[in-house]
């Protein structure tokens, strides 16, 4: 059986540099706010080329506190993608911001530039464009946008860390970056983790404050926080992984262009990739013409998949009733993302996987009627 993912084989690539880590993390005796969250933080923020960095406790926080430094609140409005993971949305609505859709486009599947601009109200405090599945959006048309309306810019970074625009690592462009450091994602910890990026100082101040219960001094809490601090283990651990974040992608990339050139199958739409891009194939979504056929079929030939993300968050339960959900209008408003959901198939990519099990997959997928 070829597994959707394998976060052992993964982590056996450099167990040895992560055992070390952690040990030495465990062994120093502070696990809260340390050297090893530091020296995290000031390592990942050069690689980008950026300022700060403010390691947080998951990527959903992160966006929660980015959109909490900006002062946005109830009565007011972001634009996201419809066709995201809930996370991106929770990180409005928890701040009882509402969230106002964009629908994306059919090539790429992210958010489309071209529908943005006719969504901006007066009530519009922000922009929030996913860089989903690996690959990076179009950040010159996003950014252009934003700075005729001079609104902030939150990229949502959470399966694209490495990916570029236009030879521009994403995460660098926006006012604030949110990345997820979940085990699956190209920079992974073993377990929750999060951060926030910036250029920018008082907001850097801002959300440092914000993780720590809004207290910049003990017991005195000016704003209201969250306990959303990195601990040192997963820093320490996700410092082995910087180190090998490039050429994990690069291993990740390897295997996607081999699905590229092997798939041959007019039923199975491969992923394509915007020339000013880059894809780090956090994911390899396919689109197909019958989800749960598919995926049985691939099933039957050993090879488990998965769906991203079946119900779009204009269509999830908890947002029933609520200006964030669209129901059954949704479906028609958005239908690009609503189909998406309901044909996107995702094969096995990971940058433990051996490439006998890619030929399996391309063969199984092949034989697909």
């Amino acid at each position: 059986m070829i597994e959707y993912t394998s976060l052992l084989q993964n982590y056996n690539l450099f167990k040895e540099e992560y055992e070390e880590a952690a040990l030495r993390a465990l062994r120093s005796g502070w696990y809260i706010l340390g050297p090893e969250l530091e020296k995290f933080e000031k390592d990942f923020a050069a690689y980008l080329g950026v300022k700060h960095c403010i390691g947080l406790n998951s990527g959903t926080d992160a966006l929660i506190l980015a959109i909490r430094a900006l002062n946005i609140g109830p009565g007011d409005e972001v634009i996201v993608p419809a066709g995201t993971y809930i996370a991106s949305v929770l990180g409005i609505t928890e701040n009882g911001a509402t969230p106002v859709y964009v629908d994306a486009t059919d090539d790429t599947l992210l958010i489309d530039p071209a529908k943005i601009e006719e969504a901006i109200t007066d009530k519009t405090k922000a922009i929030l464009p996913v860089h989903l599945y690996g690959q990076a959006c179009d950040m010159t048309a996003i950014m252009d946008i934003a700075k005729r309306h001079n609104l902030p810019v939150i990229e949502d970074c959470a399966q694209c860390h490495g990916s570029k625009w236009n030879g521009v690592l994403t995460g660098t462009e926006g006012t604030l970056s949110c990345f997820s450091f979940y085990p699956t994602k190209p920079l992974g910890a073993l377990g929750d983790a999060g951060c926030v990026c910036t250029n920018d100082d008082e907001l850097a101040d801002k959300v440092r404050m914000l993780r720590n219960y809004g207290s910049r001094i003990k017991y005195h809490n000016e704003s209201i926080g969250r306990n959303s601090r990195l601990d040192e283990v997963q820093a320490a651990v996700l410092s082995v992984g910087l180190s090998h974040l490039d050429e994990c992608n690069e291993i990740r990339m390897k295997l996607a262009e081999k699905y590229l050139k092997g798939i041959n199958n007019p039923k199975v739409k491969l992923p394509y990739t915007n020339p000013n891009a880059t894809h780090v194939y956090h994911l390899f979504p396919v689109i197909v013409d019958d989800q749960k056929a598919f995926q049985d079929f691939l099933l039957s030939k050993g090879v488990k998949t998965q769906v991203h993300y079946p119900i779009p968050p204009f269509l999830a339960e908890c947002y029933e009733g609520t200006d964030a959900g669209k129901g059954e209008e949704g479906k028609k408003l958005y239908s690009n993302a609503y189909y998406i959901a309901t044909h996107e198939v995702s094969l096995p990519i990971y940058s433990g996987m051996n490439e006998a099990d890619v030929d399996e997959v391309i063969k199984a997928v092949n034989e697909y009627k």
